[in-house]
Formats: structure tokens, C-alpha cells, sequence
């Protein structure tokens, strides 16, 4: 058991929201400690990836796992998938605490759980780790060796599909914003360039755009630099630089009081899960003339593409539905337009329409993932 305080104070966390199920497990042979948070399973079962970081308080785990599970919620509405929200945290460091024992003790628990809630790779995580956790459950997604969304041999990691989908969100955010189809010359700063990151930038480095950088680890940026021609930029700038759209894809809660009002570039559109520091900067970024393109929007790929391996369906069905996040976003930017109000908040909006009037199917969360709405 992680320390008591967190668990005891569960219910008044300000982020806390009427979450399903929470489990704290302990594993000492292994040291695993882990948070599994279910959100919302009105649509379906819970799905949403397994994290590894280094948290520097059990209450800093607690709080992510909390938010990211509820954000999953809302993203597998806002996509229309038959899923609901879930999240997983292992408390540790991926490069330096991950083993095969720990890997498989997080299976063991995830099975106890009964299909309430389904694994998929996230930061820290990937496709080999779930596989070892697999040895030990079922409820393990994004596993499976087939032909990618793109046409390219997939082995189920989400990664391509969540980096396509942010790059079609961030062209309809540059179409909205700067009247622009054409990405040639746009001026786009990452932060972040791992396994979602590094795609995207590709992606970007492919239609044109000039990339500028950061990651906590050296050879990440170094490999953006080398192979993409991007310029290395510090923890301390890579939000704040002079560019047309700041894409962060590394941890969440970036945008806050302070960083808000040292942005330049008038376009927000990144991978990470809840930018958002506390639900008020989303009128602050429209107040300062920011265009946000909502995260658990724009970065709906992995879950769609994780979602279909299980259901099943051709790569064509695939890609086209990640194509719609370009759609959905284009909808939020002009409901917003229309009312005035942030795009964050008319995002919830049409998510909670979707989750909260949904039966997908009658019985058991996990009997209704194989339903299509």
C-alpha cells in the first residue's frame, strides 16, 4: 500500500469526480507500486494506458492517475467509441526501476480486476511490457501484430495512430486560426520528442514546418536534431519561443497562470493528456487569443486504433475515423466562435452529451466492448 494519506483523502482530492473504482497494490518482492483509476464505464469498459514515472509524492501519482483516468472518459466520447475511462500509474523510474518481474506482478493485478479496466502502452510503458503483463491477464490492449493504419506492419503500438491524429488536429487548428492550408514555414516548438513526439515531428517536418525542441533526455532531442534538422531549445524556453503553435507531448498541466502569459504563439495543439492546469486557463487562453485545441481531442488516435484492434477492422476504417478528429476539432473552434466561450468547455460539453446518454449495449462493461454506436 502507497502511504495512507493520499487513499484517505480520496474523496474531497479537488480532482476526484466521481470516479468508479480506485486501487492502490503494492508488490514488495517486486517493488511495484501502482494506481489503477476507473472514471466512467457508461459506454463501456474502461481503457486507457499504463504510465511509469518517477512521481515525487505518492499524492503527485494519486493526481495524475485521477485526472488522466477522467480525461480517457471524455476522450472515448468525444471519438464515439463504446469505451469508458480508465488510467494506470507505476510509481518509478522506466529507464532504471523497470523489470520483467515488475511487469508481470502489474498483471497480475490488472486481471483481479476483472475486465473493469484495460491496459494499453503509455509513457514508460511499451508494446514488449504489455505483453509481459499479458502473460498474466487479458486485459491488456495495443498488443497485437497487424497491418497499421497506415499500411505499415504494426506490432499494436498506439504511438503512430496518436501522432497522425494530433498532426491532422494541428492542420485544422492552423486552418482555423491562421487561415492556412499549406504548413510550409509554420513555426511549430515540441515539447516533448519520444515515441508520440517524434512522430508528429516528422509529420510536420514532412509538410514543411520549422521544428524546434526539447525532451528530458538528451538522445531524444539529439535524434530530432540529427534526423529532422530541428533546433534544440531548454526546459526553460521551448514553451515561450517566438513560433505559430506550441505542441507539448510530454506531461500535462503545462499551462498555467504563468506560462499562459509568457506564450507567443497564438496556437496550442500538443499529445499531452490534460494541459490544462486547472479548468479556468481554458478561458484564459481565449481571453489572451490563443486558439486550444482541447487535448483529449486533438490526441485521440492511440485510443481509436487500440480500440479497433480489439473490435477488428481494416486499416482504410481505421485511418478514417482518426481523419475525424480534424472534423470534431473543426466543430469545436466554430461552436466557440459562435458562443464566445472557450473550446475546452464546448468540448466537455459535447463529450458529456455522449457518455452521460449512452447505453451501448445492455450487461456487463466487458461484454459491451465488441458494440459499435
Amino acid at each position: 500500500m502507497l502511504d495512507s494519506t493520499p487513499s484517505m483523502n480520496v474523496f474531497s482530492h479537488p480532482e476526484f469526480d466521481n470516479h468508479e473504482h480506485l486501487s492502490f497494490f503494492c508488490d514488495s518482492e517486486t517493488g511495484l507500486k501502482a494506481i489503477v483509476a476507473i472514471h466512467n464505464t457508461s459506454r463501456g469498459p474502461a481503457m486507457g494506458g499504463c504510465r511509469m514515472f518517477p512521481y515525487t509524492t505518492d499524492e503527485q501519482a494519486l493526481r495524475d492517475v485521477l485526472r488522466l483516468s477522467r480525461g480517457m472518459t471524455y476522450k472515448s466520447a468525444l471519438a464515439n467509441l463504446d469505451l469508458g475511462g480508465g488510467k494506470s500509474v507505476i510509481i518509478g523510474d522506466p529507464r532504471k526501476q523497470k523489470t520483467e518481474a515488475l511487469m508481470e506482478a502489474m498483471g497480475h493485478h490488472l486481471e483481479g480486476l476483472g475486465g473493469q479496466y484495460i491496459a494499453a502502452e503509455d509513457s514508460g510503458t511499451s508494446v514488449p511490457d504489455l505483453k509481459v503483463m499479458g502473460r498474466h491477464t487479458r486485459h491488456v490492449a495495443g498488443i497485437a501484430s497487424r497491418t497499421g493504419f497506415d499500411g505499415n506492419p504494426s506490432n499494436g503500438d498506439p504511438s503512430p495512430a496518436t501522432a497522425y491524429g494530433t498532426f491532422i488536429g494541428l492542420k485544422a487548428a492552423v486552418k482555423h486560426k491562421l487561415g492556412r492550408d499549406n504548413l510550409n514555414g509554420l513555426k511549430v516548438a515540441i515539447q516533448g520528442i519520444g515515441n508520440v513526439g517524434f512522430r508528429l515531428a516528422k509529420h510536420l517536418k514532412d509538410a514543411g514546418a520549422e521544428l524546434w525542441v526539447y525532451d528530458i533526455h538528451d538522445d531524444n532531442m539529439q535524434r530530432a536534431v540529427d534526423q529532422l534538422g530541428a533546433k534544440p531549445a531548454t526546459a526553460e524556453d521551448i514553451l515561450f519561443l517566438p513560433v505559430d503553435v506550441v505542441a507539448p507531448c510530454a506531461m500535462g498541466a503545462v499551462l498555467n497562470d504563468d506560462s499562459i502569459l509568457q506564450l507567443q504563439a497564438t496556437i496550442v495543439a500538443g499529445a499531452a493528456n490534460n494541459l490544462l492546469e486547472h479548468p479556468e486557463h481554458d478561458a484564459m487562453l481565449r481571453d489572451r487569443g490563443i486558439l486550444y485545441a482541447p487535448d483529449f481531442a486533438i490526441n485521440a488516435g492511440g485510443i481509436i486504433d487500440v480500440f479497433y484492434e480489439r473490435t477488428g477492422a481494416t486499416p482504410e476504417k481505421v485511418r478514417a475515423h482518426v481523419d475525424t478528429i480534424g472534423d470534431t476539432l473543426t466543430e469545436i473552434f466554430n461552436r466557440s466562435d459562435r458562443s464566445g466561450r472557450p473550446t475546452g468547455e464546448i468540448a466537455n460539453e459535447l463529450a458529456e452529451e455522449r457518455f452521460k446518454k449512452h447505453t451501448a449495449c445492455a450487461g456487463p462493461a466487458p461484454e459491451r466492448l465488441a458494440c459499435t454506436g
